[in-house]
């Protein structure tokens, strides 16, 4: 059997519906250089935007660039991410990859996917969302847990992998939306799609989604002793 044929204008009706829906496309995490994005990045995995937005406003005052970070011995740095959870590895990350843009990129965040990613703490999601709104560059789409389960329930991709998710996204959408398609996602993900039931009575786009089709599974059925079992 062939792959699925995913219904690109559907998709886009979807989409439409979604700019309609949240108007107003902006970064959950609150940051004012690409430096700040990524350790905003960083702090944000297993961790509410909410939360990473509250620690970074006291971090940011304190560590002005990588230099800063880098120098900072990482017992301190556990205690200031700490609130974040996983803050061990978080400062490791941090630091190292402060470190390492102070070493080997003169101070400054490099500006393409394969420095990036040989950064600690930045796989390829991260970069994404440090090109996109960092720099400006669109080479993907972020894929994060509310891409990867909003994007399935609406029949966009098949895929469970977060790397062929995105090249189906990519595949699926014109460039141009490949920067704000996430947060359409992840918007209707927190309001709407919510894990582990998503709200279909309330979703402005249901008649165009295939779950939503997809009714409250059905209560096992009792299996029933044969009447003749062991009787003449």
């Amino acid at each position: 059997m062939g792959a699925r044929k995913i219904d690109k204008k559907k998709a886009l009706a979807v989409l439409t519906g979604f700019k309609r829906l949240y108007p107003d496309p902006h970064h959950y995490l609150e940051f004012g250089s690409p430096f700040q994005l990524l350790v905003a990045t960083i702090l944000s995995a297993q961790c509410t935007d909410e939360k990473v937005n509250e620690v970074t406003q006291g971090l940011f005052k304190k560590y002005r660039g990588p230099a800063d970070f880098a120098e900072e011995p990482i017992e301190i740095l556990e205690r200031a991410v700490r609130p974040t959870g996983f803050y061990r590895n978080k400062a490791k990350a941090i630091h190292g990859a402060s470190a390492a843009i102070v070493e080997r990129f003169g101070g400054s965040v490099p500006d393409t996917m394969d420095e990036l990613l040989t950064l600690p703490g930045i796989a390829r999601k991260s970069a994404n969302a440090i090109l996109q709104h960092g720099f400006g560059k669109l080479v993907g789409i972020v894929v994060d847990t509310h891409v990867i389960r909003v994007a399935g329930r609406l029949g966009w991709t098949a895929n469970t992998d977060p790397g062929k998710i995105e090249r189906d996204l990519m595949k699926l959408f014109e460039k141009k939306e490949w920067r704000w398609l996430p947060f359409y996602l992840k918007s209707h993900g927190r309001a709407v799609c919510k894990a582990p039931t998503p709200k279909c009575g309330e979703c402005a786009v249901a008649a165009l989604c295939p779950s939503a089709l997809i009714g409250p599974p059905k209560a096992p059925r009792r299996r029933l002793r044969s009447k003749r079992s062991g009787r003449g």
